[in-house]
């Protein structure tokens, strides 16, 4: 049986850091080919995170995400069973990253200053603007030698590798405060209420029944409907059977 995990965030700060985070690995993703044409997966999700991280003050959460992380770790700390080489690593690495991130930049600042990449961002944005007879200086890099081009594009990456590393730890500590448990959605319907800390909702469940969950809601309660995932209808229908799940409230 396949299973998948679907994640819905209560918070737009956790909404934020879902984009982000899947933003950066298709970032990845088009920084790992080696053909010129689809280099420009890699520029077109480049520009998306530049676009998103211009709107958001991402420091401040992440910052004050950090200070809870310290606290809950020294918390931990009392417990007689922790693994005390493990929690002093993590303490090492939170007060390491709040460092950085108080001495650093706003994300993406460097990027912006790269004057290549602000030349032909703005084209981006136009639907079928990134051609050659709109950006021949584009065009001319993408016939520049494969390890010129990765040598750019791996130092672009490592301005950003601040963030991706912030951006993980909140998302794993997140998603460490919850535990999956069986859970029944009767007649493909399921509905809880929200503690004050919780931020996330996971669903995991089988996906080869065809069904899939979609979540609304707020911080406060929120309501679980599976549906068929039918591609020959307009409007997927809703399912009216029982269906089991684990659900992770974190």
């Amino acid at each position: 049986m396949s299973e998948a995990v679907f994640e819905f965030p209560l918070k737009e700060k956790v909404r934020n850091y879902l984009r982000i985070e899947q933003l950066l690995v298709q970032l990845k993703t088009g920084a790992c080919v080696q053909t010129a044409p689809l280099h420009m997966y890699f520029f077109d999700q480049l520009f998306t995170l530049l676009d998103l991280l211009d709107r958001l003050d991402l420091r401040t959460d992440i910052l004050k995400d950090l200070d809870t992380h310290e606290r809950s770790l020294v918390y931990w700390s009392q417990h007689p069973n922790i693994n005390s080489a493990a929690l002093e690593q993590a303490l090492q690495n939170i007060l390491r990253l709040r460092t950085k991130l108080k001495n650093g930049k706003k994300f993406g600042s460097d990027l912006k200053d790269d004057k290549f990449l602000g030349s032909i961002r703005q084209r981006f944005a136009i639907p079928g603007g990134a051609c050659s007879f709109d950006l021949p200086n584009l065009h001319f890099w993408l016939h520049q030698p494969l390890a010129e081009r990765q040598k750019a594009i791996d130092n672009w990456l490592a301005s950003l590798a601040v963030l991706e590393e912030a951006i993980s730890i909140s998302l794993a500590f997140l998603r460490e405060r919850g535990t999956f448990q069986k859970q029944t959605a009767q007649n493909g319907f399921y509905q809880g209420v929200a503690e004050d800390k919780n931020e996330l909702i996971r669903v995991r469940c089988q996906i080869d029944t065809g069904q899939y969950p979609n979540l609304s809601g707020n911080k406060y309660r929120y309501a679980i409907r599976f549906m068929w995932f039918d591609t020959q209808q307009p409007q997927n229908g809703s399912v009216d059977t029982d269906v089991t799940f684990s659900l992770a409230a974190c």
